[in-house]
């Protein structure tokens, strides 16, 4: 453990040739929210707004300080791609990084701008498993160094540095640190570090609830690859935590390991940047999404929390969506198969069944599903929950058949 801590110390050390300590923030939002000293440590600020950058920095300085190579290769459609294409440049090091051909155009062009000459980009496969098979496959006929995005002794050393810098931030060790799981590097590094300089500090592990790996493997006594993930919280979402990362966290209590749902998470990226100004990535705001589930649990009170920030990578086309989410979780969007009456003055009746803060944000006529009535997709919007509640009932006494299909996935993934 001595070595760990001192390896730690020394790749802090070698990351401030890079970009200096991410901020420690006190947020007074949160704080006062909850009761609690919330602190972010905004891993969203680092030069490729994420940590990823650190294991992959530390990694290449380690392989390349032993003469090993200077040619590396990754796979990676998002943060890690970006944090080696940026450290290639810096060590004048070759890379090859492999991305699926889906990968939107946006990622590629930070990649690049980030590697600049030092960088080739290699888009191949549909799927991520097919870019990763791709990238291992070339990485061992050129004799080049494969770098995983977590499962390597290496990369989850620089992740730990973040637990460094936090410690030395605090005028005293916290009392809970938060923290995203994806493949595991992060929470590996961060955990191993408290437990060996502030034994004392609680760790809370937050994954998406589409992708919740870590827990799966814990609960199984051994490692679990989910038949199904949710691909929403790209950044974290992994069927199958890392071997590695695993290895360092089986000890870990699953009752230390919180869900996300993916829609609630679209509540808290919405917040964080309309109070805030803080534009995060889906999986950036794991741990601050936790946090409401930590205070039910009476978790918070006034306790020293800091919470991992972990990115800030987020396109903005996915605003729309990230809206859309927020909305039908909290209730206040919902989408209905209403089956209208076909004569005249049946759309009136229906829209004066309409509250005053009630919208139509869609309206679409599916089918005539018979002679005399017809099927319409409907959208409402509204600024209370319980004005659904209301409308509904009111559906109800006057007669109209419908069908609420706000989470209904396999309906709402064909109609809305």
């Amino acid at each position: 453990m001595d070595d760990f801590t001192a390896d730690v110390a020394a790749a802090e050390t070698a990351l401030r040739d890079l970009f200096p300590a991410t901020p420690l923030q006190l947020n007074d939002h949160l704080s006062a929210r909850y009761g609690a000293e919330i602190w972010l440590k905004r891993e969203d600020l680092t030069p490729v707004r994420s940590y990823k950058l650190r294991g992959a920095f530390n990694a290449m300085r380690k392989a390349i300080a032993a003469g090993s190579t200077r040619h590396f290769v990754c796979a990676s459609a998002g943060n890690h791609a970006q944090g080696v294409a940026f450290a290639c440049r810096h060590f004048a090091a070759q890379g090859t990084i492999f991305m699926p051909v889906t990968t939107p155009q946006q990622k590629i062009d930070k990649t690049r701008i980030f590697g600049g000459a030092q960088v080739e980009i290699v888009l191949t496969g549909d799927y991520f498993d097919q870019t990763l098979a791709a990238a291992q496959q070339f990485a061992a006929e050129h004799g080049a160094a494969f770098l995983s995005p977590f499962d390597s002794a290496d990369v989850i050393e620089g992740q730990a540095t973040v637990a460094r810098e936090m410690l030395a931030q605090l005028p005293a060790p916290p009392d809970l640190v938060v923290m995203p799981v994806g493949g595991g590097g992060l929470s590996a590094g961060v955990t191993t570090y408290l437990r060996a300089e502030s034994a004392q500090t609680g760790i809370r592990f937050v994954e998406p609830e589409g992708g919740a790996s870590l827990m799966a493997a814990l609960e199984a006594g051994r490692q679990v690859t989910l038949p199904k993930v949710d691909s929403f919280v790209d950044g974290a979402a992994v069927a199958r935590i890392g071997d590695l990362p695993f290895a360092w966290l089986r000890g870990v209590s699953p009752g230390h390991v919180l869900a996300a749902p993916e829609d609630r998470l679209c509540i808290t990226m919405l917040e964080m940047l309309n109070v805030e100004g803080i534009v995060l990535e889906p999986a950036g705001a794991l741990s601050l999404d936790a946090l409401r589930d930590l205070h039910a649990a009476g978790a918070l009170s006034g306790r020293r929390v800091v919470c991992i920030v972990s990115g800030g990578n987020f396109d903005f086309e996915r605003l729309p969506e990230v809206k859309e989410r927020a909305q039908r979780y909290a209730g206040l969007k919902k989408y209905f198969i209403l089956r209208m009456p076909q004569r005249p003055g049946a759309l009136r009746d229906f829209l004066q069944l309409l509250g005053p803060q009630d919208d139509i944000a869609r309206f679409e006529y599916l089918k005539k599903s018979a002679r005399n009535f017809g099927s319409v997709l409907i959208g409402i919007e509204t600024r209370d929950p319980q004005n659904l509640t209301t409308l509904m009932a009111r559906l109800d006494e006057s007669g109209f058949t419908y069908q609420d299909i706000t989470r209904d996935e396999l309906l709402a993934q064909f109609l809305i």
